[in-house]
């Protein structure tokens, strides 16, 4: 059954790849997902673009296990040689977009939870959920789908991790930021450039450190990415945009950090945009955990968002692929990646369940 779930599997991913599918236009690869639920008999939920289901034998006084992943894409960058929206088999590689992040993910769990679905007597509750809008955040993806699945206890999140434990993630937290001065005619002295300004603000927002250090996730990391002044050579601005990217350790809320911000930058104003996407982790001694390092898997805190940051129940990323990988021009993943995810999957499930 796992190898033949395996070449199914292989063979969606290569039709999801071929089917576009960037953030909040997922419907036909939601129509793909859906021909595979109805083809196994597993009846299956959709939400907007979000397609989910339970195993067969739900039992309500069970926690419940959440398998999610994305069939989302970003847009292919401009470094592509390959057909971005064709499946190429190379060399035992697949092409194309989304093959990494996170198809094969996404193809693997699904074969994981068809293999599950009509066992009885499991420990845990399975349920999947094939989610839209990941790549943007956006607000009809998992988040949406929080109120409709039955309530998690636990979750692996399949993002591309070489099949290691991510057992720990950081959050985002976005900031727009004000540095202001005074306007004025550029040919007249001016001690309140509100762009000279900047610069002293620039060095405090490189040189702050934020004190707790986490042994997962390291460094709460701070980089201002964006800054837009001025609309003519001749004209000083009153004020400086800047754009600051706050990537959370587990140490910290995202609350904290925009309280500890607003306290202590010299910008003019610092607002954050959200506070949603918090850190996320698992405790090291989580059955799930410990069935993975058993399997010989490796444990380590990611600095990359996920749909993890969304969820508040203890949750893994685990998926096959790597993350370099990620949104690069030929896009790939390797077929062997994807058998193994599957087997690894299925064994660290066999282990809890």
């Amino acid at each position: 059954m796992i190898e033949r779930l395996t070449t199914e599997a292989i063979a969606l991913l290569k039709q999801l790849i071929e089917t576009q599918s960037f953030s909040s236009e997922e419907d036909q690869t939601a129509l793909l997902i859906e021909d595979w639920f109805k083809t196994q008999k597993i009846p299956f939920n959709r939400n907007q673009n979000n397609i989910w289901a339970t195993n067969k034998y739900f039992d309500e006084s069970k926690p419940t296990l959440l398998l999610n992943s994305h069939h989302d894409t970003v847009k292919p960058n401009n470094g592509y040689t390959k057909d971005p929206l064709k499946a190429i088999v190379e060399d035992g590689k697949l092409y194309g977009l989304g093959s990494n992040d996170a198809g094969g993910c996404l193809v693997s769990l699904i074969a994981t939870f068809t293999y599950y679905y009509n066992k009885k007597n499991l420990n845990y509750n399975l349920v999947i959920v094939a989610s839209a809008e990941e790549e943007s955040s956006g607000p009809n993806g998992l988040n949406s789908m929080l109120s409709i699945i039955p309530n998690i206890d636990v979750a692996i999140v399949g993002e591309p991790t070489l099949m290691n434990l991510a057992i720990a993630e950081k959050g985002l937290v976005v900031f727009d930021a004000k540095v202001k001065g005074t306007a004025g005619h550029a040919a007249h002295p001016n001690e309140d450039n509100s762009i000279y300004n900047t610069i002293e603000v620039l060095k405090w927002f490189k040189d702050y450190e934020f004190t707790k250090k986490s042994p997962t996730l390291g460094d709460v990391k701070m980089t201002v990415t964006q800054i837009n002044a001025g609309k003519q050579h001749n004209a000083i601005p009153s004020e400086v945009d800047l754009v600051i990217d706050v990537r959370v350790n587990d140490k910290y809320t995202n609350e904290q950090i925009a309280e500890i911000l607003k306290r202590k930058s010299p910008c003019t104003s610092i607002i954050p945009r959200s506070l949603r996407l918090n850190s996320s982790s698992i405790p090291i001694n989580h059955e799930l955990v410990e069935a993975g390092v058993e399997l010989d898997r490796e444990t380590y805190g990611s600095p990359t968002l996920s749909d993890q940051a969304v969820l508040s129940c203890p949750s893994l990323k685990l998926g096959p692929g790597d993350s370099t990988r990620s949104h690069t021009a030929d896009e790939f993943i390797y077929l062997a990646e994807i058998e193994e995810g599957i087997d690894i999957y299925i064994k660290l499930l066999e282990k809890v369940l």
